[in-house]
C-alpha cells in the first residue's frame, strides 16, 4: 500500500516525526478522552452513592472483575497498536491493514466466550471475593447487564487502538467524548427517573458504548477514510500477525488482571480489618487516583505508538530519547496532580456526601490524603511499561508490573496494616509506598532495555 494511495492521514508523518511533537500532539487527545472515560466511571459512582453504601461496595466488588474483562480489549487494541506502528515504521503497509483486522476479529471471538463464563460463574465469583447479602445481590444486578452484553466495550477499545496506530486520536477521543457525556446524561435518567437502581447505571453504560460502537464501526467499514485500508473482504489470517498481537495483548491483559487482582485483594483486606463501609472509601479513592492518573497514560499511549514507529524504523536513538522525555514529563505531572488531590480531597470528597453516604466524605478524605503518593509511582511506572509494549516486549511489562503493582503495593499494605497493626490506614499508605517502590524499579528495568537494544545494534 504505498503512501502516496492513502495520504489522506497526515498523522503518520506526525509519528515518524520529532518525538517530542508526537508525544505531545499524540497525548492530548488521548488525556482527554481517558479523563471522559474516568469522568463518566466517577459518575456512576456519584449516582450510584445516592443508592447507599451497600451499593458503592457492590461496584467495588464488580469493578476489578469489570477491569479484568475489559482489559482483554484494552490487551488487543494494545497489541495492534503496537504491531501496526512498527508495520508503519517499516513501511509495511499491507500488513498493517492486515494486523487491524486481525485485531477486529480477536475481539469478537474473545467478547463472546467471555460474555458465556462470566454469566455462569460470576455469583459463585463474587462470593469467593468477599461480597455477600446485599451487596452481592446489586453486584449481580449490575454484573449480568455489564457482562452479557461486553462486545460493546471490548470492540470499542479494539477499534480506537487501530485508529491511534495510524496517529488518528482525534477521531478516537471524539468516541470517548460521546460515550462520556451519553453515560453522564442517561445514568440520572436509567437510575432514577426510571427507577431502574444499579441496573440503571448498568443500562446507561451499555448504551452509550453501543452507540460510540456503532460510530466506530460506520468509520472503519463503511465511509472507509482511515490511513489503514480495513477490509474484511481482503482478510487474509496470518499467524504470525495473530501471535504478535498476542505476545502484546496477552501481558497486557495479564497486567489488567493484576491491577484487578490486587483490588480484589485489597478489598478482602479491608473486609477483614474494617468491613464493607473501607471497601466503598477505597473504591471511591482509587476511582479518583485513577481520574489523577489520566495525563500520564495519556502520554505512556502516545510514547507506545512513537516507541513502536521508532523501533520498527530502527531508530534506537529517537527511542531513548522519547522514553526520557516521557518520563521527565510523567515525573512532573505526577508531583503536580499528587498535590491538587491532597488539596482538594475534602472537596472531591463532597462529591459523595449526599444520602444515605453522607457519612463517606471524611473518610473519603482522609483516605486520600495519603494515598495521593500513589500518583507519582504510577507516573514511573507507566512511561517504562509502555515503553515495553511499544517495542513488543510485552512479557517484560507484564513482570514489572506485577512487581510493581502486585508483590510491592500487596506486601507493603499487609506489613502496615497487618504487622504494624494499622488497620485500614496502613493499606492505605502501602498502596501509595508500594507504587512509589515499583515505579522506581520498572524504571531501571527501562533503562536497562534501552542500553541492551543499543548494544545490540551497535555489535551488529
Amino acid at each position: 500500500m504505498p503512501e502516496t494511495e492513502k495520504g489522506k492521514n497526515s498523522n503518520i508523518e506526525l509519528i515518524m516525526g520529532d518525538y517530542k511533537q508526537a508525544i505531545l500532539r499524540l497525548a492530548w487527545p488521548m488525556m482527554i478522552s481517558m479523563a471522559l472515560t474516568m469522568a463518566y466511571n466517577l459518575a456512576d459512582s456519584i449516582w450510584v452513592a445516592g443508592l447507599g453504601s451497600e451499593a458503592i461496595s457492590a461496584l467495588g466488588f464488580i469493578s476489578p472483575i469489570f477491569m479484568i474483562l475489559v482489559g482483554l480489549g484494552n490487551g488487543v487494541g494494545t497489541g495492534a497498536n503496537s504491531v501496526i506502528a512498527r508495520y508503519i515504521g517499516s513501511k509495511d503497509y499491507d500488513n498493517a491493514s492486515n494486523t487491524a483486522m486481525h485485531s477486529l476479529v480477536l475481539a469478537v471471538i474473545i467478547s463472546i466466550i467471555c460474555a458465556v463464563v462470566m454469566l455462569i460463574i460470576l455469583e459463585p465469583l463474587l462470593s469467593v471475593i468477599g461480597a455477600s447479602g446485599e451487596n452481592l445481590q446489586l453486584g449481580l444486578d449490575y454484573g449480568y447487564i455489564i457482562f452479557g452484553l461486553m462486545i460493546v466495550f471490548v470492540l470499542n477499545n479494539v477499534a480506537t487502538g487501530v485508529l491511534r496506530s495510524e496517529g488518528d486520536v482525534k477521531r478516537a477521543m471524539y468516541v470517548m467524548v460521546v460515550t462520556a457525556i451519553l453515560n453522564i446524561i442517561l445514568d440520572p435518567i436509567f437510575i432514577y427517573i426510571l427507577d431502574l437502581g444499579i441496573k440503571g447505571a448498568a443500562w446507561a453504560t451499555i448504551v452509550s458504548s453501543l452507540i460510540a460502537c456503532l460510530i466506530q464501526i460506520y468509520w472503519l467499514f463503511i465511509k472507509k477514510d482511515t490511513f489503514l485500508e480495513i477490509n474484511y473482504k481482503k482478510f487474509k489470517f496470518n499467524r504470525s500477525i495473530t501471535t504478535n498481537i498476542l505476545n502484546i495483548a496477552i501481558p497486557s491483559t495479564s497486567e489488567t488482571l493484576i491491577l484487578s487482582g490486587l483490588g480484589i485483594v485489597i478489598n478482602y483486606m479491608l473486609t477483614i480489618v474494617s468491613g464493607s463501609v473501607a471497601v466503598a472509601v477505597y473504591t471511591v479513592d482509587f476511582r479518583l487516583l485513577q481520574l489523577g492518573m489520566v495525563p500520564m497514560i495519556g502520554l505512556g499511549s502516545a510514547l507506545l505508538t512513537v516507541a513502536g514507529a521508532s523501533y520498527g524504523a530502527k531508530d534506537l536513538n529517537r527511542l531513548d530519547e522519547s522514553y526520557k522525555y516521557a518520563l521527565r514529563t510523567n515525573i512532573i505531572i505526577g508531583i503536580i496532580i499528587t498535590v491538587l488531590l491532597y488539596i482538594f480531597a475534602p472537596q472531591l470528597s463532597q462529591l459523595f456526601a449526599y444520602g444515605s453516604s453522607a457519612g463517606l466524605a471524611p473518610l473519603v478524605t482522609d483516605a486520600l490524603h495519603i494515598m495521593c503518593i500513589f500518583c507519582i509511582g504510577a507516573a514511573l511506572g507507566v512511561s517504562s511499561t509502555m515503553l515495553f509494549q511499544g517495542v513488543g516486549k510485552g512479557f517484560t511489562s507484564l513482570t514489572f508490573t506485577f512487581i510493581r503493582s502486585f508483590i510491592c503495593e500487596v506486601l507493603f499494605s499487609y506489613i502496615f496494616a497487618f504487622v504494624l497493626e494499622m488497620g485500614e490506614t496502613g493499606i492505605y499508605y502501602g498502596v501509595g509506598i508500594g507504587c512509589i517502590v515499583g515505579g522506581i524499579i520498572c524504571v531501571i528495568g527501562a533503562l536497562g532495555l534501552l542500553r541492551r537494544l543499543k548494544g545490540n545494534y551497535n555489535q551488529n
